[in-house]
């Protein structure tokens, strides 16, 4: 047999497996450090160093041009030591223990930056942030891409309020977040005369004689309020816009002169280059807040004006129905990906015929839309092209739509809470399953352990390739599906069975003894127990080493692993101390991966 070289290898392995690798032997740690000097890209989203850990990593890799951290656990000094010239993408996400003085520090290490995503938490001083932005953004002339994210418990929180600071010509790509609807508007009126841009030195000289103008491509804020007098300014004033995207959060219904409306999306008709549209009214304060005033004429002056997008969102839109929405679907022939949540009144009648349009979907979601069912999601799988399709709360879905969606051949994540499957809806996606990665079957009441037997032994291949299953608020599943999962589910590395109350100790010692190496299973990277009542306190003992090693973040809320009083939950705490304990009732990850979750 033909023998591989050890650096091909290396290559293919993540950081986890290189550092578990580099344990083994001399030889083998010799080569993991020679690996890392040559490694360009480091990505690590998800895990959460600490300084000692980070310093360990990248001490060890001195050509990184492209760094993707999450900062979760990290302060300024733990940081600056590794920011160099080299660094040409540099994303830190969940900085919640940053000083703004982090912005000039970026600004004097990384003047060469193209890309740079910074989510800071919001402080008093936003003079402080002011000024150290203006130092960042005057060194790094030649960004294309500029994200900043203020995590704050208000949308108008102060981090960008009365935005001033000037922004590179390079920039093609701005996302800001949260940002007031007069101060974006003023800010990009600034822009369309030129008073907010950089002159470049260096990088200016690469650009075409044609770009002597501000021509940014994408834009994308989360605002207090979307208004036809903001995308009126936003259409004005960028002409080379390709993607658009806002979302905003009203505390209140926004009066009837400074709301969006029908005129809004006809002015939006007028930016013929677009080819990305998210129009986003957030329900996140549970006020039922909507776009009361756009009904279907505005979707079909939208979908007369912009006929050649690739990719809609809209969410909030309680007054259209199927005539505007099937407008969007007829009109614009390029559609790849299409995402509707909260339409009252979409319905099965939005899609019909819609297989015989000649684009390809590639990624389709209605989320909330309650007067959807399986003949709908007939219609939409019947496109070969598809990889993502969501429906998420739309609770009319039987088992006679499983059948088309089990044929689709690039299906790689599927989403059906709520809906009212059966195991032998469950056996049908078994035999002859997707190569599916994702499967969200939450609050799927009917099914039982039995049909998680079907789905992972039925013959298909999704034992094979399943990495995240959601089984929660099944009251039907208990310790045997669970056992099925250690089993069959090999590749799954996130598991959530919140709200499972039959799920007992046994189920935790079969997740946490099965996953090992030896018999070729992925080990859990996150496991969600909220709310599972039936755990005792003794199953604190399986997480401790060697058990569960790959894990880094476990939900224990509202169960009896979660006892303040326990000491085993504290040493626990301290031999693992990148492990996220959540005690709080999150998600997966903690909604957007900011919770810090310390000892109490």
């Amino acid at each position: 047999m033909e023998q591989v070289p050890i650096e091909e290898i290396l290559w293919r392995l993540d950081l986890e497996s290189l550092c578990s690798l580099a344990c083994v032997n001399r030889a083998l740690h010799s080569s993991v450090l020679c690996h890392l000097r040559l490694l360009s890209s480091l990505h690590l989203p998800t895990l959460c160093p600490d300084a000692l850990t980070l310093n360990h990593i990248l001490g060890k890799c001195s050509g990184l041009k492209t760094l993707n951290l999450n900062c979760l656990r990290l302060q300024d000094s733990s940081l600056c030591a590794f920011l160099s010239p080299n660094l040409l993408e540099l994303n830190l996400l969940c900085g919640s223990l940053f000083s703004h003085h982090i912005l000039a520090s970026i600004g004097q290490s990384c003047p060469n930056l193209r890309v740079l995503t910074l989510e800071l938490a919001a402080q008093e001083s936003s003079h402080a942030f002011k000024s150290n932005l203006a130092r960042l953004l005057e060194r790094c002339l030649c960004l294309e891409c500029l994200c900043l994210k203020i995590r704050g418990t208000e949308v108008d929180t102060i981090g960008l309020r009365s935005i001033e600071f000037f922004i590179p010509k390079t920039i093609k790509t701005l996302k800001l977040q949260p940002v007031l609807e007069q101060d974006a508007t003023d800010f990009i009126n600034k822009l369309r005369v030129g008073r907010n841009v950089l002159e470049t030195s260096d990088c200016s000289k690469s650009l075409p004689p044609t770009s002597s103008s501000f021509t940014l491509q994408r834009l994308r804020l989360v605002l207090d309020l979307i208004s036809d007098a903001l995308i009126t300014t936003i259409i004005d004033s960028l002409s080379h816009l390709v993607d658009l995207d806002l979302e905003d959060r009203p505390y209140k219904d926004p009066p009837p002169h400074h709301d969006l409306t029908n005129n809004g999306l006809q002015v939006l008709g007028c930016c013929k280059h677009l080819r990305g549209l998210s129009l986003v009214r957030s329900r996140q304060n549970q006020h039922g807040m909507s776009f009361k005033r756009i009904n279907d004429m505005g979707m079909f002056l939208l979908s007369e004006g912009c006929k050649d997008l690739e990719s809609v969102r809209l969410c909030g839109f309680s007054k259209v129905s199927d005539a505007g929405f099937a407008s969007i679907l007829h009109s614009c022939q390029n559609l790849k990906q299409f995402e509707v949540r909260n339409a009252l009144f979409l319905s099965d009648l939005a899609f019909h015929d819609l297989s015989k349009t000649q684009y390809a979907l590639v990624e389709v979601r209605l989320l909330a839309c309650n007067l959807i069912t399986s003949e709908a999601v007939k219609e939409l799988a019947s496109f070969t092209t598809l990889e993502v399709l969501d429906f998420g709360g739309c609770k009319s879905l039987a088992d006679s739509c499983l059948g088309t969606i089990s044929n689709r051949p690039r299906l790689t994540a599927l989403n059906l809470t709520g809906a009212d499957i059966t195991d032998s809806g469950l056996s049908v996606l078994g035999e002859v399953s997707p190569p599916l990665t994702r499967l969200c079957l939450r609050g799927c009441k009917r099914v039982t352990d039995k049909g998680v037997s079907l789905l992972l032994r039925g013959g298909g291949i999704i034992g094979k390739t399943l990495e995240a299953l959601d089984l929660g608020h099944m009251p039907g599943i208990s310790d045997k599906a669970i056992f099925t999962v250690a089993e069959a589910g090999i590749e799954i590395t996130e598991l959530c069975i919140r709200f499972c109350f039959r799920v007992t100790d046994t189920s935790l010692e079969a997740l946490a003894t099965k996953r090992t190496f030896q018999d070729g299973s992925k080990q859990l990277r996150r496991l969600d127990l909220y709310n599972c009542i039936s755990l005792s306190v003794d199953g604190l003992r399986l997480l401790k080493r060697p058990l569960f090693c790959g894990l880094h973040w476990l939900g224990i809320g509202n169960t009896r692993l979660a006892s303040k009083s326990d000491s085993l939950k504290v040493e626990t705490w301290k031999e693992r101390p990148w492990l996220t304990m959540c005690l709080d009732g999150c998600e997966m990850g903690c909604h957007d991966g900011w919770q810090f979750h310390g000892l109490e």
